[in-house]
């Protein structure tokens, strides 16, 4: 029964932990956050979903740090597309309001190492762990309109925007000219065949050991 009683309870943690866009700024405020970006029928989400629901039992009631889910398909995809989320699972943590990709492993022992490591950053919300330098940053930032704050933000965002959309293209002629050279390739490689090199090499390799052609009767 207890053993019962504690999967109901980790059922339940991890399913207040999926966040969307109208709970995402209260669960995160002042913390900082490791986020899985899932979709339900990813197999590797799925492979990874034990070892998660088990780190975000382990802290959910940590004052500092957020452990959670947010489901692309679902009421989560806005957060997805805005965090840029193209493959399943993506896993990010820091700043809720600037994540940073996790590259770490996705193995339990892995997670939860990174996960004891997490501790807040400078941030509006933290501004007693900032640096001078960065708190005077921060501070000429905050006295920004949001007019203002969101221009550069739309600026910054479009030249990322623009710099994947130049390497997408770029890639495609890289690709499309590599099937070109291939195929290029492959008929000249058919064309030599058909001219008979083989033969031609058979018989060289003949003649360089002392063999001779025989003459016709």
């Amino acid at each position: 029964m207890m053993k019962i009683a504690f999967f109901v309870a980790m059922v339940a943690v991890a399913s207040s932990l999926e966040l969307t866009p109208e709970t995402y700024d209260d669960a995160t405020a002042g913390k900082t956050v490791f986020l899985k970006f899932f979709a339900p029928w990813c197999g590797h989400c799925k492979k990874m979903k034990p070892a998660w629901d088990t780190l975000m039992a382990e802290f959910a009631d940590n004052a500092k740090i957020l452990i959670a889910d947010v489901d692309c398909t679902a009421g989560g995809k806005p957060l997805c597309d805005q965090n840029g989320v193209k493959g399943f699972p993506t896993v990010k943590f820091g700043d809720p309001a600037n994540l940073e990709d996790y590259e770490g492993g996705r193995d339990e022992a892995s997670l939860k190492k990174f996960a004891a490591e997490l501790k807040p950053a400078c941030s509006p919300n933290n501004m007693d762990l900032c640096e001078e330098e960065d708190k005077a940053e921060l501070e000429k930032l905050m006295a920004m309109s949001a007019e203002d704050i969101a221009a550069k933000i739309a600026e910054g965002e479009k030249k990322l925007a623009d710099a994947e959309e130049k390497f997408n293209t770029e890639l495609e002629k890289l690709q499309a000219s590599y099937k070109d050279l291939q195929s290029e390739k492959e008929a000249v490689g058919a064309e030599v065949k058909a001219s008979g090199l083989g033969k031609l090499k058979a018989v060289a390799a003949f003649q360089k050991k002392g063999g001779a052609a025989k003459e016709e009767l």
